[in-house]
């Protein structure tokens, strides 16, 4: 059995005056090749990916999360099978993609706007398709979407005298925009099943073959019917096919770093793995450049309520989220009516891979949050689905970060107080964690993820495990949480010096604060909050 780290590069930051590239335009949510390339864009080239692809094989299917690149990834495609050479001067097609052939392109896409009905879905395929007819020339001849689309890469083919590339973007949206109604899901689900079984019937006029999407649908219950479909999703060699790679940043972006703290870059926004290289999400680092200033740019751009939702109903011990082991098998599972928790947060881009253990016929993997933005904004909102009251949450982590400056342990106490306080009563009834110790400790682990503090959980020592060891600028904390009946008993705070936690800090030349919290099963609070600082 091996255990298998992922690790990026290190690379360390270009300074500014070992820099003398011009600064470019930043291209925010722009998805057109051609746009990028003619009005002088930064870009990433990724057509090597691409040369890489058509070179070894036809059919293929790439899961990636929410604005990573995936359109922009398609009409690359699109602009070099179109024969667009011009687009390509100084990238690694330009002298190695056969440019003497030109290939007819039918594009499908389903990013625009949300589907609510059936009828939708058919009204949005009858534009597309007639868009495709009227480009090549052709008039509808079935009134029905799959003989419509058949008929199109078959005519298409023989018009041109070339086989047809087909590329197909958010191949499942119009499911997972109805995924909360789960009827509408499973007749979106059985119209798409429909369309795409199309491309195994018409191999012979296909050249090549593209869907991306954020979900990673079973093959039985979406693509039963093109069982040849290569899926590169957890494909190390592919694993840098969308986003910036921290030697992307430090070349492509070098003109954009003075100024910024290159470490902190790396905290908060890299980290998205899948086997291969780490990469950054474009959006959220092309919005940094453009801000100048740290914020959760991606999460906030449409983060769904169904998942904060399920991970509530489900009452998810939080501290789990950074280190879930899951089986491949459980991270490709994703249907309807079968949505493991693990599964929608790792196609979501909400965990990603730390580690790999492999074993004979067996993979499995272990999980974590990508980075800063991810962990902070995903726990905020799971605080916020807690009390029902998403203003709450916010006003007591701006507090908590003033009073940790500050080590005011008074207020600290009172804060998370006045926080458990808060939580409707329903929901300890409905808990179903393991234990009130572990959800009592949950809350403090949401509250520190909330404001983006390196945190440990079963912090290893040679004389046990620390329950929680936060580590703040200039400070050390170290939590110990016990459960009681009603009255407190020390015990906490106790096992903390009777197993000299702190000695594992000691060499930092740190504050460390010795923090023990002890919650009443009665009264559902905190009732002891000991404090002993060791200064060094």
């Amino acid at each position: 059995m091996m255990n298998t780290p992922l690790v990026g590069p290190n690379i360390s930051a270009v300074s500014a005056t070992a820099n003398p590239l011009p600064r470019r335009k930043l291209p925010i949510g722009i998805q057109t090749f051609r746009e990028i390339r003619e009005e002088g864009h930064y870009y990433v080239d990724k057509t090597g990916f691409a040369m890489r692809l058509v070179s070894a094989g036809k059919y293929y299917f790439l899961s990636r999360p929410r604005r990573f690149g995936k359109s922009l990834f398609l009409d690359t495609l699109k602009e070099m099978f179109e024969g667009n050479q011009k687009l390509f001067t100084g990238l690694a097609a330009e002298n190695s993609w056969d440019w003497s052939k030109r290939y007819p392109v039918l594009r499908i896409s389903f990013g625009a706007g949300v589907l609510s009905s059936l009828t939708d879905l058919g009204q949005s395929l009858h534009q597309q398709l007639t868009a495709l007819e009227r480009q090549f020339g052709l008039q509808a001849e079935f009134p029905d979407v799959r003989s419509r689309f058949k008929e199109l890469i078959s005519r298409v083919a023989a018009q041109t005298g070339q086989r047809v590339v087909v590329l197909v973007d958010e191949y499942d949206k119009p499911i997972l925009d109805r995924i909360e109604q789960s009827d509408i899901a499973l007749m979106m689900r059985e119209a798409l099943k429909d369309l795409y079984s199309v491309l195994k019937d018409s191999d012979a006029y296909l050249k090549f073959v593209f869907l991306t999407g954020v979900s990673k649908f079973s093959k039985v219950s979406l693509f039963s019917g093109l069982n040849n479909l290569t899926d590169i999703t957890l494909d190390a060699r592919y694993s840098d096919i969308c986003g910036y790679t921290d030697a992307d940043v430090d070349s492509v972006f070098a003109p954009e770093l003075p100024g910024l703290d290159r470490q902190q870059i790396r905290d908060w926004y890299n980290g998205y793995n899948w086997l291969g290289a780490a990469v950054y999400n474009p959006f959220g680092l092309l919005q940094l450049f453009d801000k100048r200033k740290i914020n959760p740019y991606w999460f906030e751009t449409g983060t769904p309520s169904f998942l904060i939702k399920i991970l509530a109903q489900r009452h998810q011990f939080t501290p789990d989220l950074s280190h879930i082991v899951a089986s491949e098998t459980l991270l490709s599972t994703f249907d309807v009516d079968n949505i493991p928790a693990e599964a929608l947060l790792f196609q979501a881009g909400y965990l990603t891979i730390d580690s790999v253990t492999e074993m004979p016929g067996r993979t499995r993997y272990k999980l974590k949050y990508p980075n800063l933005e991810v962990q902070s904004a995903l726990n905020d909102s799971l605080l916020q689905s807690l009390t029902g009251d998403s203003s709450k949450p916010g006003a007591h982590i701006s507090q908590l970060y003033e009073l940790l400056q500050r080590s005011d342990f008074v207020g600290l106490k009172q804060l998370f107080h006045a926080f458990y306080a808060s939580i409707a009563n329903d929901w300890y009834r409905k808990n179903e964690l393991a234990s009130f110790e572990g959800y009592y400790a949950s809350i403090f682990y949401s509250y520190f993820a909330a404001l983006g503090l390196e945190l440990r959980l079963e912090d290893a020592t040679n004389q046990g495990r620390i329950d929680l060891t936060l580590l703040f600028p200039g400070q050390v904390f170290l939590f110990e949480f016990k459960v009681v009946e009603l009255a407190p008993n020390g015990q906490a705070l106790q096992q903390l010096k009777d197993r000299s936690y702190a000695d594992k800090y000691l060499a930092r030349g740190e504050p460390i604060h010795l923090i023990g919290v002890e919650f009443s099963k009665a009264s559902r609070n905190i009732v002891a909050f000991d404090v002993q600082t060791l200064s060094v």
